[in-house]
């Protein structure tokens, strides 16, 4: 569990927030709300996990999709955007998508966007309410926090950089130009670095949280759509969706330590390690599965039928469940983990993206 997770469930833990509102608080005793991104809906779902019913929808605007929660749990940020959509590209006879000639990206079709449209969301936990868009630049798609809660590190995909954004202020103040399609965003667990996955051309950019200064830049090749860290920072996972493959990174000098092929048909897409560290799941994409994978020795363990097309994921604290949006199908699945088996299916808004876990306080 990375610095912002664990500062997250220690609010939980010591009950510091106070409760007003039925979408905050806990109806039984799960401790979280599962929040989730619907990209064409243009608004959040709020499921409880313990009746597995949604409890809430709230419009934050144009295709949301990255979304993450404060340090203190009182507001969560969404990546909201303008680009229009398009259908996910068709396959070769070896599972690779066929682009049209000069273009690399899936997402956005040839119809111009609405730039008024692109910016930061940002939602009262409590109240269950949209307070404000954010100007971050052009087509944000992920985020993530610092570890102080002060700032947030943005990808902004179709103009090929990363935006640092000062909460308090809503101000830009670093853009660091990475490569195309910037996608994947998310803080190393010691809170020093961000780490920025660009879909096209497979690099991997790691970004100093003090200076702001690229001090990595790698390939690993396939389209690497997102990236994860063991909670002790050691190694980082990143998958590549067109290769069918994840990648074991060292990060005392970030070189590629393993490359684990996945089954046919596997197109990985999310990453996320487990809160105790032990096992890596991943999403994959039109392979309709999340794949569980020991963290230590690397090997896959097992592959968990799910819903179609699952991208974003969340683990509960303690490891025992998982989350998975299924954009096709409007819901997520939830997986017994020990069982490894899906267990139930909840019903969301259309297309849902991202997952995230809200701590709730009574």
């Amino acid at each position: 569990m990375n610095t912002n997770c664990r500062r997250v469930w220690a609010i939980l833990a010591f009950g510091v927030a106070i409760c007003h509102s039925p979408i905050a608080c806990p109806g039984q005793n799960s401790g979280y709300r599962v929040w989730v991104s619907n990209e064409k809906s243009g608004d959040l779902s709020i499921i409880d996990p313990d009746t597995r019913q949604s409890l809430a929808t709230i419009p934050v605007g144009k295709r949301p999709r990255g979304l993450r929660v404060s340090p203190d749990a009182t507001t969560v940020f969404v990546a909201v955007s303008g680009t229009p959509i398009a259908p996910p590209p068709k396959l070769d006879a070896q599972g690779n998508p066929i682009f049209a000639r000069g273009k690399a990206d899936d997402d956005d079709d040839e119809v111009k966007g609405d730039k008024t449209a692109d910016g930061i969301a940002v939602v009262d936990v409590r109240q269950g309410k949209f307070l404000r868009k954010m100007p971050i630049g052009s087509d944000p798609e992920q985020l993530a926090i610092s570890a102080d809660g002060q700032r947030l590190f943005v990808s902004n995909e179709d103009v090929g950089t990363a935006s640092v954004m000062n909460i308090a202020s809503g101000r830009v103040e670093h853009i660091i130009p990475v490569h195309r399609e910037p996608e994947g965003v998310t803080t190393s667990p010691d809170g020093k670095v961000f780490v920025v996955t660009c879909e096209s051309d497979g690099e991997i950019f790691v970004v100093d949280t003090a200076t702001f200064k690229v001090v990595r830049h790698f390939n690993v090749g396939g389209r690497p759509r997102s990236a994860d860290f063991l909670p002790d920072g050691s190694r980082v996972f990143i998958p590549s969706e067109s290769a069918g493959q994840v990648h074991v990174i060292d990060t005392a000098n970030y070189s590629v330590l393993k490359t684990i092929s996945l089954p046919p048909g596997a197109r990985p897409m999310c990453v996320k390690v487990s809160p105790d560290g032990k096992k890596v799941y991943v999403s994959t994409g039109r392979g309709g599965t999340v794949i569980v994978l020991d963290a230590q020795n690397q090997t896959i363990l097992n592959s968990i039928k799910v819903g179609p097309r699952p991208w974003g994921m969340a683990i509960s604290p303690d490891g025992a469940v998982l989350y998975v949006a299924n954009g096709p199908s409007n819901d997520i699945s939830v997986v017994d983990v020990p069982a490894g088996k899906e267990v139930a299916r909840i019903k969301t808004g259309e297309s849902p993206w991202g997952v995230v876990l809200v701590p709730t306080a009574k």
